[in-house]
C-alpha cells in the first residue's frame, strides 16, 4: 500500500501541498491539463520554481492570478458554485470525491464560525480561485501517485494576527480551530507568531489524512518539499514522506485497552464505539461476560496505535461507567490491502482486496465487497443484499 505522510513543522496551505507533489515526482504539466477541466483558466497562471528556505532546496508552486479574471481574490463564491466547478472538471473518481469532501468541510467549519447553513456560506479568500486549484491540484497529485492512505503530523498554531475578509483576525483563525476541533487534531505551538495553517491548508489535511501523529511504518522511497511564501526562523517548508507500508509478514506495535463494565445503559455502548473510531482506534468491540455478584457485564476493547492510546483512554473514562482501563502492547501483522472497484448493472461496487507477497508474485488472500456499497445498491435497487455482494464478486473474479 502507498503511504504519504505530511510533516508540517513550518504548517501547511494550499501551494505548499502543490509543491511537496510536484517535488515529489508528480509532473507540473499533468496538474496544468487536468485542472483546465474547471474552465478557470482566464483567472490563473500554474508555475513553479526552485527555492530556498533556510539553506534547503524546494520547489515552490506559484497560482498567480491574472488581473483580467472575471473572479477577483476578493470576490465570493458559494459552496454549490464550487462544486459544481469541480462536478463539471472531468476528474477521476477519486479526485472528484475528494475535492468535494474537502469543500464540504471547509464549508461546514466556516458555517459553523458564523451561524450559517455551509450552502450560504461565503467563501471570499479560500472560495477563491487560488483555493480552488489548491484543492482540486492536491487531490489530483496525490491521485496520480497512488497514494492509498494518508497520515499527518502534529499541526503548529501560529499566532498573532491576519486580515481577513471579515477584518483582523487572531491566528489560528477560527475556521481552522473549527477543523482542528473537528478531528481533535494535536497542535502545539513552536514558537512563531504568524499564520502557519490557511483554512486551505487545515481543510486538506482533516479531510484527507486517516490520522495525526508520528510517521506510520513504512519504507521510504522519496521525500517532497513544498516551500511556502514567506521566510520563518525555521524552513518554511512543508515535507511530503512518499514510500509503502510494511510488507507482509513484518510486525508491527498495537495497543489494546479493555475493560469491564456492568453498570452502563446499553445505549450509551453505540456512542462509545463512535467515539473510540473518531479519535483513531483500530477497532472495537464488545463481548458479554460474567461478573462479581452474578453481575450481567461486557468486556469492552479497543485496538489502536500507540500513539492514540491515551486519546482512546480518555474516550472510555469520559463515556462510561469504569474506573480502570487495562493497557496491554501486542504486534501484529497485517496483509496488504487496496481498493478497487466493479461496476454491476445497478452501480458501483467497492472492494477490498487483500494479498500477499510469495516470493516474486502477489497472491490474493481475501476479496470483500465493501458493505456499505452493496446495502445501498440494495435499498435503490429492491434486490437482496447477498445478491448484490455475490454479483460483485462474481464480477471482480471474472476480470
Amino acid at each position: 500500500m502507498k503511504i504519504a505522510y505530511w510533516e508540517c513543522p513550518a504548517g501547511m496551505a494550499g501551494d505548499m501541498c502543490l509543491g511537496a507533489l510536484v517535488d515529489g515526482g508528480v509532473p507540473l504539466e499533468y496538474l496544468i491539463e487536468r485542472l483546465k477541466g474547471l474552465n478557470l483558466d482566464s483567472e490563473y497562471r500554474l508555475w513553479s520554481e526552485k527555492v530556498h528556505r533556510q539553506g534547503q532546496l524546494a520547489t515552490k508552486v506559484h497560482v498567480e492570478l491574472q488581473e483580467q479574471s472575471a473572479y477577483s481574490h476578493h470576490q465570493a463564491r458559494h459552496l454549490p458554485e464550487i462544486e459544481q466547478l469541480i462536478r463539471g472538471a472531468s476528474l477521476p473518481p477519486r479526485v472528484l470525491d475528494w475535492s468535494l469532501q474537502v469543500f464540504r468541510q471547509l464549508a461546514v467549519a466556516e458555517g459553523a464560525v458564523h451561524g450559517i447553513p455551509p450552502e450560504k456560506v461565503h467563501f471570499h479568500e479560500v472560495g477563491a480561485t487560488d483555493a480552488i486549484i489548491d484543492i482540486v491540484g492536491t487531490c489530483l497529485g496525490l491521485n496520480w501517485l497512488g497514494i492509498e492512505s494518508i497520515s499527518c503530523s502534529p499541526m503548529p498554531t501560529g499566532g498573532g494576527t491576519v486580515k481577513a475578509a471579515h477584518g483582523r483576525l487572531s491566528v489560528p483563525v477560527p475556521a481552522v480551530l473549527k477543523l482542528w476541533e473537528s478531528r481533535q487534531v494535536p497542535v502545539y505551538s513552536n514558537g512563531i507568531s504568524q499564520e502557519l495553517v490557511t483554512p486551505t491548508g487545515a481543510a486538506i489535511a482533516v479531510t484527507l489524512a486517516a490520522d495525526f501523529g508520528a510517521p506510520p511504518p513504512l519504507k521510504l522511497e522519496k521525500v517532497g518539499l513544498g516551500a511556502g511564501s514567506r521566510d520563518l526562523p525555521i524552513a518554511n517548508i512543508l515535507r511530503l514522506w512518499l514510500g509503502e507500508s510494511a510488507v507482509p509478514g513484518d510486525l508491527e506495535e498495537i495497543s489494546v485497552l479493555q475493560t469491564q463494565i456492568d453498570d452502563l445503559n446499553p445505549q450509551a455502548i453505540s456512542y462509545v464505539f463512535e467515539a473510540l473510531f473518531k479519535v483513531g482506534a483500530v477497532d472495537v468491540f464488545t463481548e458479554a461476560i460474567g461478573m462479581k455478584k452474578s453481575r450481567t457485564g461486557i468486556l469492552l476493547t479497543a485496538i489502536c496505535p500507540p500513539e492514540k492510546v491515551a486519546e482512546c483512554e480518555a474516550v472510555i473514562f469520559r463515556e462510561t461507567t469504569t474506573l480502570g482501563v487495562r493497557r496491554l502492547q501486542q504486534k501484529r501483522s497485517i496483509l496488504q490491502r487496496e481498493i478497487q472497484e466493479v461496476e454491476t448493472i445497478y452501480g458501483k461496487v467497492r472492494l477490498k482486496i487483500a494479498s500477499q507477497e510469495q516470493g516474486e508474485n502477489k497472491k490474493i488472500i481475501n476479496v470483500q465487497p465493501e458493505y456499505e456499497d452493496c446495502a445501498a445498491i440494495a435499498r435503490n435497487s429492491g434486490k437482496p443484499w447477498r445478491e448484490i455482494y455475490q454479483m460483485a464478486l462474481a464480477i471482480w473474479y471474472s476480470q
